[in-house]
């Protein structure tokens, strides 16, 4: 018997205890000191950034289905209401802790390249990078591993069918969905770069003056209800080898894309050994490569461990000095090291270990700031900002954590006729040209260069923290290059400041990448922290709020949901 289900069961005997008494005992007092309260529940918790998914996902928990079975199904629906982000046209990573199994899987199902990739098919005619078409052409789509990895996952510890799974989000694109203010912002941005792409995907957002449908109006998406009920009633053959792959083949032969019907049919997803570290008696497993996730939460905390944040307190300059100090190192790192580990090896265990942070941790300056230019990457003896995170975790004792994106918002803005759903436009997360920023000022090195069904490398981080072998910890982030300064400080704020799940995922963030050399800060943080942190040796940068870490914890036979407020729908709800 799990944890969860001894705790669960203890709570439902005292329960009974107290309604045999003759008056119930006086409530706790409330605790006076949190600023924010997360979303509560005793059989299981979902927290997503889309109320309707994150509904779908529940009522698979109520009627008896797991966290895989309902991660699966909100995955689906996502989909759907979240077409800028949520997808069956791109990939992902999924963290699972399996009850039965009481093991921690990664299942990488990221995107790969087309076997037609090649080094420099980015490259002008003046050897430099062509952006328009690593982003925003046939060319900029990796081969998808959605459809494929959701597949697996539920084929393997779910406890539905795929078809029952893909119900919910069937509904949602037939009978349609209001927009929420998520969606409607998206619209409003990326109106120009879908009309030149997908022009037969206005109507489905757009009024007849070119207008995006505003928060509440009902949209449906018939060709995508189509697509997925051919998945629902083929299983992901229909996608990879059936009639969506033909359509999405045709589109490609149409505008010089290169992705084929072999590159769809010999897509498969990936089952692999998590990233594994400790952090002051807590276990953090996490994604390993293609992610740089994982590796460099684990470095980050292995650096910041005996420095005592708490002491210094949460924001204040002293330590949003050391986490910016460890960040710096951190990604000089992935800029080197980091890719694709079935391509070219990564040294994960040097990174990752507690005496590769002591060099690092000699080297740093507590008191000021260590220029970019003076941190190199050490030496062993791109992401879009429309990516989403969700977590599940359920009654029986398995968790899901998990994040999966097409890149920018709607992607490379291409629909291929027929199929509803943009494709993404991960190709850009390859270095193009080694040494020189993607989209997000991310540097990267050979390891990551363009290789024929290569993954590219990923920030992206679903992680686990287990105490004790149990979950107590989901989280992971959208953002890019902020996914893992933005995952970081979920866990330290957790961990190290005893913030609860709400407060954790609603304080303000600080981020750092070694290049370019500045300090991001969300609003929130003090005027006076700032000039400190200036005097210091930073240049500090106010600017958009940093990524969605929409995050479940488990506590005394208790789930806690914290939606993130930095997106408007982002919804936790238990039962």
């Amino acid at each position: 018997m799990s944890n969860y289900s001894r705790l669960i069961q203890i709570g439902a005997a005292a329960t009974a205890l107290c309604s045999l008494s003759i008056a119930a005992p006086e409530p706790p007092i409330y605790n006076s000191e949190a600023t924010r309260h997360p979303e509560t529940g005793l059989q299981g918790m979902v927290s997503s950034r889309e109320k309707r998914a994150s509904e779908a996902a529940l009522e698979v928990l109520k009627n008896g289905g797991n966290a895989v079975d309902a991660a699966v199904t909100l995955a689906f629906a996502m989909a759907v209401t979240t077409p800028q982000a949520g997808n069956i046209g791109g990939g992902g990573f999924m963290m699972i802790h399996s009850a039965d199994t009481n093991a921690t899987v990664a299942l990488d199902y990221r995107e790969k390249a087309p076997l037609a990739a090649t080094r420099d098919m980015y490259l002008g005619p003046d050897g430099e990078v062509d952006k328009e078409l690593s982003r925003y052409s046939h060319l900029s789509a990796g081969v998808p591993g959605t459809v494929a990895g959701l597949s697996a996952a539920l084929e393997k510890y779910g406890t539905i069918s795929l078809a029952e799974a893909i119900q919910p989000a069937i509904k949602l694109a037939r009978n349609g969905f209001p927009v929420n203010e998520d969606l409607y912002q998206s619209l409003k941005t990326g109106k120009e770069r879908v009309e030149k792409h997908a022009p037969h995907a206005l109507a489905y957002f757009y009024d007849d003056e070119g207008v995006p449908f505003p928060p509440g109006h009902l949209i449906s998406i018939p060709e995508l209800a189509d697509t997925l009920e051919l998945i629902a009633k083929e299983g992901p053959d229909a996608f990879y080898k059936g009639a969506i792959a033909d359509l999405i083949v045709s589109d490609m032969e149409k505008h010089g894309g290169i992705i084929t019907h072999e590159d769809l049919a010999r897509y498969e997803p990936v089952f692999r050994n998590p990233v594994r570290g400790t952090y002051k008696g807590y276990e953090i497993v996490s994604m390993p490569p293609p992610s740089s996730g994982g590796a460099h939460i684990v470095q980050i905390l292995n650096i910041l461990e005996p420095l005592d944040l708490h002491s210094k307190g949460h924001n204040s300059a002293a330590s949003i000095h050391l986490m910016a100090e460890a960040m710096k190192y951190a990604y000089a790192d992935r800029s080197k090291h980091l890719g694709d580990s079935d391509f070219n090896p990564v040294p994960l265990e040097w990174i990752t270990s507690k005496s590769y942070a002591d060099t690092i941790r000699e080297k740093m300056n507590l008191n000021r700031a260590t220029p970019s230019v003076d941190i190199l990457p050490g030496e062993p003896i791109h992401e879009g900002l429309d990516t989403t995170h969700f977590s599940v975790m359920d009654r029986y004792g398995n968790a899901v954590s998990n994040t999966y994106t097409i890149n920018f918002t709607f992607g490379s803005k291409i629909m291929p006729p027929g199929t509803g759903f943009f494709l993404n436009n991960e190709m850009d997360d390859f270095s193009s040209k080694p040494g020189v920023p993607n989209a997000y000022g991310l540097i990267g090195g050979e390891f990551n260069a363009i290789e024929a069904e290569k993954r590219m490398l990923s920030s992206m981080s679903p992680t686990i923290v287990l105490k004790d072998g149990t979950p107590v910890l989901l989280t992971g982030s959208r953002g890019g290059s902020q996914i893992i300064s933005v995952s970081l400080q979920v866990i330290l704020n957790v961990i190290e400041h005893q913030m609860n799940i709400a407060e954790a995922v609603a304080a303000p963030r600080i981020h750092h990448q070694w290049l370019p050399d500045t300090l991001g800060v969300e609003k929130g943080v003090s005027p006076d922290t700032i000039a400190l942190l200036e005097q210091m040796g930073y240049e500090v940068r106010q600017g958009r709020a940093m990524g969605t870490a929409n995050s479940v914890t488990f506590e005394d036979g208790i789930f806690y949901g914290g939606s993130d407020p930095r997106r408007p729908d982002s919804t936790a709800i238990g039962y």
